[in-house]
């Protein structure tokens, strides 16, 4: 080596310029590690899960109306609305519903208009109140309910709108189809995961889904829910049967 390209290995501009690339490559080194520890690619997998459990339901909730239309005063109006009301509930006390198990749920009153000549003028008034009536020990007397709906209806109601099935234990029914949906979703991803050829390590975060019973509907014969037309004196007839809850879950897993 020639002296002069010794004397440039030690000149203090190419010593600087060495150790700041050294300084640089260094810099670069602790980002792209700290990269690689911070923003770690995760890899996971959702399996889904589903629970089912039967039942049958020990309650039956029905919503009955009564509705009152175009009456020439508005107290003549509430009176016949109370009235019938009134026959209602003393119809449905005497098989055996408690007071607590009879609720109001809307109660209005409002004109009755008719259009001639692009004039509008009152023409009678229109009432209306809803009773919400539980029926207890459905599963035992599913009869019992049938009952209900056509001595509301001798008694004056003249809509049927809603009509659901429960169970008073319905918390221990919906935990049960849980653990059920998830134990599914757990033997789902053993065998997925031997499938593909991985391991799964833990579980990092689930959600649930509940699907609920399909309703219950369809009242038209014989005037059921049929809005403030006349409704048949004969017995009314209402399905029965067992009802399924049904849960998802979507489980996560890390894969190992």
């Amino acid at each position: 080596m020639s002296e002069s390209n010794s004397q440039s290995f030690k000149s203090p501009r190419f010593v600087l310029t060495l150790v700041g690339i050294i300084f640089l490559a260094g810099i670069i080194s602790v980002a792209i590690l700290r990269d690689r520890i911070v923003n770690q690619q995760f890899r996971s997998v959702s399996v889904t899960g589903q629970g089912r459990v039967s039942y049958n339901p020990d309650l039956a909730v029905v919503t009955l109306g009564v509705q009152i239309d175009k009456v020439a005063k508005p107290e003549e109006a509430l009176n016949q609305l109370n009235t019938k009301v009134n026959n209602i509930i003393k119809a449905v006390r005497a098989l055996g519903v408690k007071d607590e198990n009879i609720q109001t749920q809307n109660y209005s009153l409002y004109p009755q208009y008719d259009y001639k000549d692009n004039v509008s003028n009152v023409s009678g008034y229109n009432a209306n109140e809803q009773l919400v009536i539980k029926v207890t020990g459905y599963d035992k007397d599913p009869g019992l309910l049938s009952k209900v709906i056509a001595a509301a209806s001798k008694a004056g109601a003249n809509q049927v709108n809603n009509l659901s099935f429960d169970a008073s234990n319905m918390n221990d029914l919906k935990q049960a189809a849980r653990v059920k949906a998830i134990q599914d979703a757990k033997d789902k991803s053993t065998v997925l995961a031997t499938a593909a050829g991985v391991k799964l390590k833990d579980i990092t975060s689930w959600y649930e889904n509940y699907i609920s019973p399909a309703p219950i509907a369809d009242y038209s014969k014989g005037g059921m829910g049929m809005g403030g037309g006349a409704v048949a004196e004969t017995s009314a007839q209402v399905p029965s049967g067992s009802r399924e809850i049904v849960i998802e879950v979507n489980v996560n897993y890390n894969i190992k």
